[in-house]
């Protein structure tokens, strides 16, 4: 750590302090991951710390979300989580044809937070403190009109960028039809400057795609995304808890 940021940390903590937050739980990696999501800038970093640390008291009071609180979104069977991509990220794959538009859409957030959750909780048991991230492919084959959920998509991504900063280590966004290209021009609109820049739409050629699953790697996709592996439902892996 250079002297800068060691400055900038020590002043972000202060002014967590000055808007009633506390950082005595919080080492120097997680409070580093705010600086970053906000230009090293310590007073903004603060803020959005605090409001992460109030929006979990309330949202994730236990620490988790219990299954109980999803079985919709879970038995639509649309996320999963396998292994280590050839960089050693975890892979979560979103299968966009499985989704349709909430009816209950607290328990639509609640599943982006369990999903998101359990990413980040397998990106801390795989990697050293500090560089826990994954990587999210977004799977759009066979995507209709009757998919079309532009309130959940843009709930989920405000989620990924408000309340998991420094989480994403890229997204792919993959056999992107037409019809959702204008989607997700305006879904972009409300994407942080950093997230954009993690984010790429894989090419429907082949050329593209045998990049794509060289840069992710075989052993950790499944077959019919040009990968060796079988898929793993999100709910059933198991790991640690976060604090």
């Amino acid at each position: 750590m250079d002297k800068k940021e060691e400055i900038a940390l020590s002043r972000m903590r202060k002014s967590v302090q000055k808007l009633g937050g506390s950082t005595e739980r919080y080492g120097d990696p997680t409070l580093t991951r705010f600086l970053k999501a906000r230009s090293m800038d310590s007073e903004k970093a603060a803020k959005m710390f605090v409001q992460w640390q109030t929006w979990r008291a309330s949202f994730v009071p236990n620490g988790f979300i219990p299954e109980s609180q999803i079985p919709d979104e879970l038995e639509s069977r649309k996320a999963y989580l396998q292994g280590l991509s050839k960089d050693g990220y975890p892979v979560l794959i979103f299968k966009g044809s499985r989704h349709f538009p909430c009816k209950d859409h607290l328990q639509c957030k609640r599943f982006v937070v369990y999903m998101l959750d359990k990413a980040v909780a397998r990106a801390i048991k795989e990697h050293e403190i500090g560089n826990e991230k994954f990587i999210c492919l977004v799977d759009l084959r066979q995507l209709t009109y009757k998919n079309f959920d532009p309130r959940g998509l843009i709930n989920a991504v405000q989620f990924l960028q408000a309340y998991y900063p420094e989480r994403l280590e890229k997204m792919y966004m993959l056999f992107m039809p037409r019809f959702f290209q204008s989607v997700w021009k305006m879904v972009c609109h409300y994407l942080d400057k950093g997230i954009r820049e993690k984010t790429e739409i894989v090419k429907n050629d082949e050329k593209a795609r045998i990049e794509f699953v060289k840069n992710i790697g075989e052993e950790v996709l499944p077959k019919e995304l040009g990968g060796r592996a079988q898929l793993v439902a999100l709910q059933d892996v198991i790991v640690p808890q976060l604090n």
